[in-house]
């Protein structure tokens, strides 16, 4: 195997399709946009003799990317002798929806409670927006402030009709949380004094998943000679949709998942309680109930 295998960023609108992150990450990493870009920056890799690393940059709000960045992988034409050596490796997600929220409740233990919380991100679709609210319940369930409302930054409700939302059910003081890779800009509204609680995802921390990420692939590769492309080909089978059906009129689904595959599993307590618990470096104690992340994305659950 080569010595470097170069990470290519793919971005969604989670990360403002790559400009929220072109600043942020070293010279080292290509910032592209999925399909055509992707395609592009990976023809310019192998010609050079390169050896790429594909980490598809949500924060679990965009299953379509990994799985849209796994179909683009998956067209590349062969590389010769590729049971030796691999051409373009994918890795795990940066983040899943239990990072984000955990990063969100860490940020939110920045900010004083008396403060009501704004969670903004960039737009997605009806689904992606949808399960902003989820996280942003769940933030407010497991933290002291009383009041947590959501906004889209090109979307409805923006930025500003969010903090007006604020205002009139009776806060003063709001703060902004980004649930995506950029911080949205504090707008002005008048008897409310809005900041922002800055990113959520630090550039130490950004560059330290990065790197994790990558050398869990190449260490993926390295076992078993799996590319990832496989597992990420089946991401967004349960997202939207295209899992709807009216009550009484539902089919059944089996999806494979790869073997370490970790989605949908939960140990129940003794009282029959199911909890799920993410370490995050900093955050604090075991917290029944509460998720915390560790910052390489390893899930670890209660057995208690």
């Amino acid at each position: 195997m080569a010595e470097h295998c170069r990470p290519v960023v793919v971005c969604g609108h989670e990360a403002g399709y790559g400009e929220a992150l072109r600043d942020l990450v070293g010279p080292d990493v290509l910032v592209v946009t999925g399909g055509r870009g992707l395609i592009r920056a990976l023809a310019r890799l192998r010609r050079s003799g390169e050896q790429a690393c594909v980490v598809p940059m949500t924060l679990g709000r965009d299953p379509e990317l990994v799985a849209d960045t796994a179909r683009t992988l998956r067209a590349l034409p062969a590389v010769p002798n590729a049971v030796q050596t691999f051409g373009t490796l994918l890795a795990e997600p940066f983040g899943t929806d239990r990072h984000l929220i955990a990063w969100l409740r860490a940020a939110a233990n920045r900010v004083p409670a008396t403060s009501a919380l704004l969670v903004t991100a960039p737009a997605g679709g009806l689904f992606e927006d949808a399960e902003l609210y989820r996280i942003a319940r769940l933030v407010r369930g497991h933290g002291a402030h009383r009041l947590v409302e959501v906004a889209f930054t090109g979307g409805d409700p923006d930025p500003a009709e969010g903090v007006r939302r604020c205002g009139r059910l009776g806060a003063v003081d709001v703060a902004l949380l980004t649930a995506g890779f950029a911080p949205a800009e504090p707008p002005g509204v008048p008897g409310v004094t809005v900041a922002s609680a800055g990113p959520t995802v630090s550039r130490a921390a950004l560059a330290r998943v990065l790197t994790e990420r990558v050398a869990d692939a190449r260490q993926r590769w390295n076992d078993r000679k799996d590319d990832g492309i496989a597992a990420g080909l089946t991401a967004a089978d349960d997202h939207g949709h295209h899992h709807t059906h009216p009550p009484g009129e539902g089919h059944d689904h089996h999806h494979g998942h790869p073997a370490g595959d970790d989605r949908g599993h939960r140990h129940a307590h003794a009282s029959g309680e199911e909890h799920e618990h993410i370490h995050l470096p900093g955050v604090g104690p075991h917290d029944h109930g509460r998720p915390h992340v560790h910052s390489a994305g390893h899930v670890i659950r209660s057995t208690a």
